[in-house]
């Protein structure tokens, strides 16, 4: 082996030396490379963690409901919903009454909650924000399952819109309810009578509700009991009721204020002629004491108090609420309390029961119109609103087919939710004309036939001079809709 000299030892040295330091440098990178994409990670993470933490939750408003079941049965459902999903809800119940309003607030202020819940229905701004395309089209939700819904219920959420000039699905249907009567059966008993002998012809019907309070004041007189008014017919100005029972009396006497095009139709002589005579209607009864007086100060859930404080004999109520209130005295619940449709129209044919079909909707301006859908759709399927319903007590009816099929509307050992079902199911129902044109919701909203039979019973004017008003008005809110 040839000696190494001096020179290339140095060589080899040096070549040694760099290599190892390109080793050492390559190293250094390989190490730094992967420290940054941990980093990165980590970021990432951390990012999505925030991202999460700081997603806005879902802002509801509902109806508050008239017993505590129902608030109940809605925070269940939004608890499986967040329980299912991972995201959250701010749920805030307000008053019937006062949900139009907030409405409006939130909207002029620009800090509208997501989704709405409107228990008024028929008196609810959704179809005039329809028209104003301050609503979220909702079709993509109602389309795959509207083949579960009847064709009317579907109307009452096919709402205009001015802008686009179309008709869309702007709200999902929840429940309804109808106006049916009750009454106390152990009254009827005390004077001799019982459910087979109310008849169901029109004038006969009332007729024998006025004599059931002479038979008990009578009977009673000696006792110095209160006196009992027979018919609890809601009077005032501020309440819902008012105008639903007016509402429903000219159903019975076939007043077609408005027709299947939104066509306004006060000016026929023929529906003039109708609301003196059902202003006549109400002026009779109470003129004649059959109506308590405090009727004309009774907000929407005052004809309930009154009835369960048998201060009166009967009194229509448009859902279940009455019932559902006793439900736990098996008693009253099951053999005291009755429940009826409404007599035959005076004409002789079956009365259509007036009803509203509550309705849920996303605004607009909504930041989580996504996350809104998805919990819309979430709660239209079929387990989760029978769910829902049934927990609630019943106090509202089912709006989809499937729904109805449950055995829990149909028990006939529960004569009110039973009876409710086969007024639903028989097809003698039709909805308020909000639908045909949004300016009738305008007409509900300010009471106009509450102030009618006010001026009547109250002010002391004629019934044809509170029917001139009353049209006068509807004419005025018409044309301001149009003019807007």
């Amino acid at each position: 082996m040839a000696p190494i000299s001096q020179v290339q030892l140095r060589l080899t040295l040096k070549d040694i030396v760099q290599k190892r330091f390109i080793q050492f440098i390559s190293l250094i990178v390989v190490v730094s490379i992967t420290i940054i994409s941990c980093n990165q990670v980590e970021i990432t993470k951390s990012s999505l963690v925030e991202s999460s933490s700081m997603q806005k939750p879902l802002n509801i408003w509902w109806d508050k409901g008239f017993n505590p079941e129902e608030d109940e049965a809605l925070r269940s459902l939004v608890r499986h919903w967040e329980d299912k999903t991972k995201n959250q809800i701010n749920l805030v119940f307000y008053t019937t009454d006062s949900l139009g309003e907030k409405i409006r607030r939130s909207l002029k202020a620009g800090n509208p909650p997501d989704i709405v819940m409107s228990f008024k229905a028929e008196r609810s701004p959704n179809s005039r924000l329809a028209w104003d395309n301050k609503l979220l089209d909702v079709s993509d939700i109602i389309n795959p399952i509207k083949n579960l819904y009847p064709q009317d219920i579907l109307q009452t959420v096919n709402f205009y819109n001015n802008v686009d000039k179309k008709r869309h699905y702007y709200a999902i249907p929840i429940h309804q309810g109808t106006m049916h009567i009750y009454y106390w059966r152990d009254l009827l008993a005390e004077v001799g009578r019982n459910k087979q002998d109310i008849p169901k012809e029109w004038d006969a019907f009332w007729e024998f509700w006025k004599q059931v309070q002479d038979d008990l004041r009578e009977k009673n007189n000696s006792n110095n009991t209160p006196k009992i008014y027979s018919l609890g017919f809601t009077l005032s100005p501020e309440a819902g009721d008012t105008y639903y029972l007016f509402e429903q009396i000219l159903e019975a006497y076939d007043i077609e204020i408005v027709n299947a095009e939104g066509k306004l139709l006060i000016d026929d002589a023929k529906v003039h002629q109708g609301i003196v005579k059902v202003l006549k209607w109400y002026q009779n009864f109470y003129e004649q004491g059959y109506i308590p007086p405090a009727a004309l100060k009774w907000l929407n859930p005052d004809n309930n108090r009154s009835i369960l404080n048998r201060e009166i004999v009967m009194t229509p109520n448009a859902t279940l609420s009455i019932p559902v209130a006793v439900r736990q005295d098996a008693d009253i619940y099951q053999k005291k309390l009755g429940i009826l449709e409404f007599p035959n129209k005076p004409n002789g044919k079956p009365m259509r029961h007036l009803t509203m079909a509550e309705q849920a909707v996303i605004l607009a301006e909504s930041k989580n119109q996504k996350l809104a859908k998805d919990f819309l759709k979430y709660v239209v399927q079929t387990d989760v609103m029978k769910d829902y319903l049934i927990k609630a007590g019943g106090r509202n009816s089912p709006v989809s087919d499937p729904v109805w099929q449950d055995a829990f509307w149909t028990n006939p050992n529960d004569s009110h939710i039973s009876d409710a079902t086969k007024t639903f199911t028989g097809g003698r129902i039709r909805y308020f004309y909000i639908s045909q044109n949004p300016a009738y919701s305008q007409v509900l909203d300010r009471n106009v036939w509450g102030k009618a039979i006010n001026r009547v019973v109250v002010d002391q004017i004629t019934p044809e001079q509170a029917a001139d008003e009353a049209i006068k008005e509807i004419k005025l809110i018409y044309q301001e809709w149009e003019n807007s």
